[in-house]
């Protein structure tokens, strides 16, 4: 079994959860290889639990499946051989059986739902009619984000009533990299990041003793590797005719953000592109930014596309617009391509690294924000802006991905810069935050003490 990493406030959420009397129902959603059943597998340790993992086979063979599964655990040999007949026998057995706490967990629920349609509605009147009243802790895992939305997570599917609680299992944060690869430096992880996100079955398959460029080639580029169709795979596990929404990712990953850049380089509709957007957006593969300081983010005007996940722009810049190359086994004009934007599009990830670390500065009492993203007009951008209603305090902050050491120069022009931002301009008080790659100069050491800005050399707070 793979080594498990982080996951700590998963961990304690279904631990909170377990610990609470009665009937528990969680259903527990992500992406395909986010970690889900890894993290399942860690929390029943020490259990009672039976894990089952559903499949796309007749709605009898998994309930013979699972008869057997539950036959082996309780010692009924004449379950083990003969299975469920329906899933009120097994809801009833379970009822008569689990007298005491006991984890059930159904990973890939949405298979079940496509054996039988009705199945959340079974699931309902199961809970209703034996669980309720017991100490069943039920925990429904998917991939599908489409599916157990519709059965399970929106307030209208057959289930949405009867959970006690709910978990998305998302990317882990930056720093689980150093756990992942030990003897890896940040340039390395951030190379690392880049490419392969932070998605764990990806993260596995990783070479550390290989560079970024040597683990791209083998796993990626090559023909028949595990990633090669991996964003095709996950994608049309979602949609049917994925061919518009391609085109979207591809306009995107190309740095197509505005909407009418997409319209353009697509030539899809107005309508037809913020439709397949929504879409992507609802399933987590894309993703709508507007400056921090707008008061209505719905209704903006300034919003630009982005990918939601690092893997998938990789393949959609990289891998995707040079199928045809690559099918023929000419991947060498791919990697040079590769090997001269690497270290722009690792600076364009450095700015996520960025945001997350001010996260982790709030978590530790050391920044304090009501809203943490970017600032743009249409002539000027900085990385990073937090506002603070409650103490009406603006950070601003610029990350660079450079080999020169940031100077005053960078520093007063962010002031520049923050003087533009329209939020309470009048009463607020700001705050300067600066992120480097290489360091800083011994001037920017002198400013920086005098006028409290925080600096941080790649992921080191260094003072302020």
């Amino acid at each position: 079994m793979a080594r498990f990493v982080d996951r700590k406030s998963e961990l304690a959420a279904l631990e909170r959860s377990y610990h609470a009397p009665g009937f528990q129902f969680i259903p527990v959603y992500g992406r395909r290889r986010i970690g889900k059943t890894r993290l399942l597998q860690e929390f029943i340790k020490g259990k009672e639990a039976i894990y089952f993992l559903a499949d796309s086979i007749a709605e009898n063979d998994q309930l013979k499946s699972l008869g057997r599964l539950m036959g082996e655990y309780f010692k009924d040999s004449i379950l083990e051989e003969a299975g469920f007949s329906s899933w009120q026998q097994l809801f009833r057995y379970l009822n008569e059986k689990a007298a005491e706490r006991m984890v059930i967990v159904i990973d890939e629920f949405p298979y079940l739902v496509n054996s039988n349609k009705a199945t959340s509605s079974i699931f309902q009147k199961g809970i209703d009619e034996h669980l309720k009243d017991g100490n069943i802790f039920l925990v429904l895992m998917g991939s599908s984000i489409g599916m157990m939305e519709k059965e399970v997570l929106f307030y209208k599917a057959p289930l949405y009533g009867r959970r006690t609680g709910s978990l998305e299992v998302k990317e882990m944060p930056f720093q689980s990299l150093y756990e992942f690869f030990p003897g890896k430096n940040f340039d390395d992880l951030m190379a690392v990041y880049t490419v392969f996100g932070m998605i764990p079955a990806y993260l596995e398959k990783v070479n550390p003793e290989l560079d970024i460029i040597e683990n791209i080639r083998h796993l990626i580029l090559e023909k028949g590797t595990f990633f090669s169709n991996e964003a095709e795979y996950i994608l049309m596990e979602e949609l049917r005719e994925p061919r518009n929404y391609f085109a979207i990712l591809k306009a995107v990953s190309q740095g197509k953000r505005k909407p009418s850049e997409v319209i353009n380089e697509t030539g899809l509709e107005k309508s037809h592109v913020s439709r397949y957007a929504d879409i992507l957006k609802q399933l987590g593969f894309l993703k709508k930014e507007v400056p921090v300081t707008e008061r209505n983010p719905e209704k903006s005007k300034h919003g630009l596309y982005g990918i939601q996940d690092r893997f998938l722009t990789f393949w959609f810049k990289y891998v995707f617009t040079n199928r045809s190359r690559l099918e023929i086994g000419k991947s060498n004009h791919v990697e040079t391509l590769i090997r001269d934007c690497l270290e722009q599009d690792i600076a364009h990830a450095y700015e996520d690294v960025c945001r997350e670390f001010c996260l982790s500065l709030m978590a530790e009492g050391q920044l304090s924000f009501t809203s943490l993203g970017r600032w743009w007009s249409r002539a000027e951008e900085i990385d990073l802006v937090a506002l603070d209603e409650d103490s009406k305090t603006a950070f601003f902050g610029e990350c660079k991905w450079c080999n020169k050491q940031v100077g005053v120069n960078v520093y007063e022009d962010l002031i520049r810069k923050s003087n533009q931002v329209e939020w309470k301009l009048d009463s607020r008080k700001n705050r300067f935050i600066l992120f480097s790659k290489s360091g800083f100069t011994e001037a920017m050491f002198d400013r920086a003490n005098r006028e409290n800005v925080l600096l941080v050399h790649k992921d080191r707070l260094l003072g302020g």
